[in-house]
């Protein structure tokens, strides 16, 4: 099953600064994704977009809520039409008139499956946090005290093990890294603290 996009433009740069609002967002998260799980995971790299937009670019309010928007929805039609992700969630936004740099954000956050390589801040973090905190949260779920107490180590130690979260793309992580120009150490320890934060209501 292909995922690939077939183009690299998305959205109008008319809309451009044109946001779902928060209630809006929510109400197509509730609706699209039904999986506990995937609705943590999404939360998760949403409120890592947020951190970094606040903390590392000095984002403001509405900046900042762009970016967590982009984590919010990246997954939003992989539970109920796997074979039309990101294709469908796209298609969606775009009906809806939304900042073509969410979209692409979201259409690149797997090149390797979508063909849309990240070209913008946005885009190289979204696609940073996601593998990563995947496997960080599975790493979690094995340890008595979840995020308590895990450290840089523990979680690369986990990385080298290939049988651990198969399912997660080392290639991807490491790839995303070198686009973004961060270490991995430093995005590890940028993710445990903040992600332990992260409940799904």
């Amino acid at each position: 099953m292909s995922l690939q996009l077939g183009r690299t433009q998305f959205g109008d740069p008319a809309n451009t600064g044109n946001v779902l609002t928060r209630e809006e967002a929510e109400t197509l998260f509730q609706n699209w994704v039904l999986n506990p799980k995937l609705r943590m995971h999404m939360r998760q790299v949403a409120y890592l977009m947020h951190c970094w937009a606040a903390e590392k670019e000095m984002l403001d309010d509405a900046g900042t809520w762009r970016w967590e928007m982009a984590g919010l929805l990246h997954d939003a039609d992989w539970d109920q039409w796997p074979d039309q992700h990101c294709k469908k969630i796209i298609e969606e936004l775009e009906q809806r008139n939304i900042d073509p740099e969410i979209i692409h954000a979201i259409a690149s956050h797997g090149h390797l499956h979508f063909g849309v390589v990240p070209e913008t801040r946005m885009d190289k973090m979204l696609y940073a946090f996601d593998e990563l905190s995947g496997l960080i949260h599975a790493y979690s779920l094995m340890r008595p005290g979840g995020y308590d107490g895990m450290d840089l180590k523990g979680v690369k130690k986990r990385l080298k093990e290939k049988s651990f979260a198969a399912n997660v793309s080392r290639e991807d992580i490491s790839d995303a890294c070198e686009r973004a120009g961060i270490e991995l150490d430093e995005l590890i320890q940028f993710i445990i603290p903040r992600q332990a934060n992260v409940f799904e209501p």
